[in-house]
């Protein structure tokens, strides 16, 4: 297979999750909205399941906040959304170089990449060269009988290598944020967790 993995960097918006299963599924980064209301349509249509104990909130608290665009996605969300569009999706850790597939169960034909840098999802892409235009990439890779997609997963695998190398990840055990709104600084994610439940203050930028 000719061509060159690529990071498309989707907008830092508190979506970039949907939006990023929204480029590689449908090469559109402005699905956030369509996509929150099938998760919260999915979870809401099985109490049983999407319980309590599994989302850590009730199953209607839970389907107004995945509706609210401040509210961050995760495992919960790409699972949901793997099984909304039939493909796997693949989620790779930057920080640990490690690939989280969702959606192996199913057997589903075809995988879709994201690559999380510890905050942020982008989508993965194939492009043809360097600099190729957003419409050539190819974002649906076909699953071959061994659960792989061939040479692909070791290109995106050497990829993420690299972007660990240069350290384009943020460790959130100990990275330094500022609250957006009162302006006090906090370490770490348990930190920022912490002052957003006693404050419900939830903008965090990061600084240095």
């Amino acid at each position: 297979m000719e061509g060159i993995i690529v990071r498309r960097v989707i907008p830092s918006d508190n979506s970039c999750l949907f939006n990023a299963v929204g480029y590689v599924m449908d090469h559109d980064s402005k699905k956030a909205p369509e996509l929150r209301q099938v998760i919260a349509a999915t979870v809401s249509s099985d109490p049983v399941k999407y319980s309590e104990a599994f989302l850590g909130k009730t199953n209607e608290e839970y389907c107004a906040w995945i509706l609210d665009s401040e509210k961050w996605g995760g495992a919960i969300e790409i699972s949901i959304l793997a099984d909304f569009y039939g493909r796997e999706i693949a989620a790779y850790d930057i920080q640990t170089t490690r690939c989280d597939l969702y959606g192996q169960d199913r057997n589903f034909s075809e995988r879709a990449m994201l690559l999380y840098d510890g905050l942020h999802y982008d989508a993965l892409a194939i492009s043809p060269a360097e600099g190729a235009p957003e419409e050539f990439d190819l974002t649906i890779f076909a699953v071959s009988n061994d659960r792989t997609i061939g040479p692909v997963e070791s290109l995106a695998q050497n990829f993420v290598k690299e972007q660990h190398r240069l350290r384009k990840f943020t460790d959130t055990a100990n990275f330094t944020l500022r609250c957006g709104v009162c302006q006090i600084g906090v370490k770490g994610q348990k930190e920022a967790v912490e002052h957003a439940q006693a404050t419900g203050h939830a903008n965090f930028q990061e600084y240095n």
